[in-house]
């Protein structure tokens, strides 16, 4: 028994001309390269949604998706699945223990009354709400309740945002989350198998579509810490340079950029210097 058989359609191939077509799109809405390798990441995203909105070829979907406002919001639809990107808890550790080095310093020092971070492409949340335990539990370690914080996460995406905003997690998902946080931020919900945020720390996070394209037009700035981590992965090299320019430059004087180790070659910065620190790419804003 064939999928015919089944009522399932078989993914059909996508030409080399269309996937051109495809590639230049998708690169210059959202930066984001669609090389060979993601070629069939690409047919099956595409096919999947075009199954559900009746389009028969991949020359119809694109038209729709050039053309108007019913194209702009198909688009958004899409893009939520080209952006899809697998993330946890406290993922990749070295950088978190930056961050917490940085926050017992400014602790020790006695000079700041706020702290503002900044998770740049958040995707489900893990990462910000990481930030926000990390913080949390420094400041009741220390007993410090003078400082405020807040964190400001974006994405390019608004259902994953939607996701993110409810801080709703599985049993799978929380297992980078030291068991003395997890008893302390998280509650159980009813269906005994998912864990959700605490609302103390939900109010901290404070959820922006914004596309890493367009950060001329975010307006944040004096960022203690910016976090852009597994984002650029799939950008050009120039367009990587553009967006950490850009992210530099919404740093205060002492404030720290944290990158994907190895996302970001041979970029420098006249008013940050790299920040030494085991396997972490980080600059600090110095002027």
């Amino acid at each position: 028994m064939g999928l015919q058989d089944w009522g399932i359609r078989p993914v059909t191939p996508i030409s080399d001309e269309q996937f051109a077509l495809w590639q230049g799109l998708i690169e210059s809405k959202t930066g984001m390269i669609f090389t060979q390798t993601r070629r069939p990441f690409l047919e099956i995203s595409l096919s999947a949604r075009m199954r559900e909105i009746g389009a028969e070829d991949y020359d119809t979907y694109y038209e729709l998706i050039a053309s108007g406002a019913r194209g702009e919001r198909e688009w958004l639809t899409l893009v939520d699945r080209l952006a899809v990107q697998e993330t946890s808890f406290f993922r990749h550790a070295s950088s978190y223990e930056l961050v917490e080095s940085y926050i017992k310093n400014v602790l020790a020092l006695h000079q700041k009354k706020s702290l503002n971070l900044w998770s740049a492409g958040c995707s489900t949340g893990e990462e910000p709400y990481s930030l926000a335990l990390l913080v949390e539990a420094l400041l009741a370690s220390s007993g410090r309740r003078d400082i405020f914080y807040g964190i400001t996460a974006t994405d390019i995406s608004l259902p994953t945002l939607a996701k993110a905003k409810l801080g709703i997690y599985s049993e799978r998902k929380l297992f980078g989350v030291p068991e003395t946080l997890r008893q302390t931020y998280f509650r159980p919900l009813d269906n005994q198998r998912d864990w959700q945020i605490d609302q103390s720390l939900r109010a901290r996070v404070a959820f922006a579509q914004l596309n890493l394209m367009e950060l001329d037009k975010a307006p944040f700035h004096e960022m203690d810490i910016i976090f852009c981590q597994n984002v650029l992965i799939y950008f050009r090299r120039f367009r990587k340079r553009d967006v950490v320019t850009h992210l530099a430059e919404r740093l205060q004087v002492g404030g720290m950029l944290i990158l994907g180790v190895g996302e970001v070659l041979d970029w420098h910065h006249p008013t940050l210097e790299r920040v030494d620190y085991p396997n972490t790419l980080a600059y600090r804003r110095v002027v």
